[in-house]
């Protein structure tokens, strides 16, 4: 994501940007989890990501917001401001653009979990029986996604993750939503998302032009004040 989004503003494809990672949390009994090991087991993620409530977004916008405008310069337009994530990430993301769009307008969705981990599959009613918000998603999964196969045998249709992103897509299409989608053949990973990612960048903000000029002095004073060599 780092160097996708880099070599975009660079190419002056998408506009200036910061990007801001960040873990979930964990439990007092959880230990601290070595580098490599933010999953479910070792963390609070499954509750935070994948519940249908405020809690997560509150984080978002309450907390680790003040903390960037503070010590950056930040669009204090939501149609700026995008959010995404993967598996239960995306869900994660979508929440805090639907429960906040005065904040987050902008989506990006790889394999999103929109299942019934914690009510997740029911944003399709949700959306179709709530007023449209002003929100743009681009959704990718692919077709041998984990598709609700219980491990006792038979089938899940709550637990169906393309399923559930093709439900989605639809409810959101049938609202009138600005959305796009992406639907490959792989399995619940980051691949085709990760190959179209500069795409659905592009895409999520299209209506936003960026600086052409090559003498641009606010681009020009990112890279620090000019080498007398220059």
């Amino acid at each position: 994501m780092p160097n996708v989004i880099d070599n975009l503003t660079y190419r002056r494809e998408i506009p200036v940007m910061i990007k801001v990672f960040i873990n979930p949390g964990r439990r007092p009994d959880q230990p601290e989890p070595n580098p490599r090991d933010w999953g479910d087991r070792n963390t609070n993620r499954p509750t935070e990501y994948n519940a249908l409530d405020d809690k997560y977004p509150r984080v978002i916008v309450d907390e680790l917001l003040p903390v960037l405008t503070k010590e950056y310069s930040i669009s204090p337009d939501p149609n700026r401001h995008g959010i995404g994530g993967a598996s239960s990430g995306a869900i994660a993301a979508f929440t805090v653009a639907w429960e906040r769009p005065d904040h987050f307008r902008k989506v990006l969705s790889i394999v999103g979990s929109f299942t019934n981990l914690r009510g997740g599959h029911v944003y399709p009613e949700k959306i179709l029986a709530s007023e449209k918000k002003p929100i743009r998603v681009f959704f990718q999964d692919g077709r041998n996604d984990n598709r609700g196969q219980r491990r006792g045998g038979g089938y899940d249709p709550e637990r169906d993750w393309f399923l559930q992103n093709v439900r989605l897509v639809k409810a959101m299409e049938e609202k009138g939503y600005d959305i796009n989608y992406t639907w490959g053949i792989g399995l619940h990973g980051q691949k085709q998302g990760a190959a179209i990612l500069p795409d659905m960048m592009r895409w999520l903000w299209r209506d936003h032009p960026v600086s052409t000029d090559v003498n641009d002095k606010v681009e020009r004073a990112f890279n620090g004040p000019a080498k007398a060599a220059d």
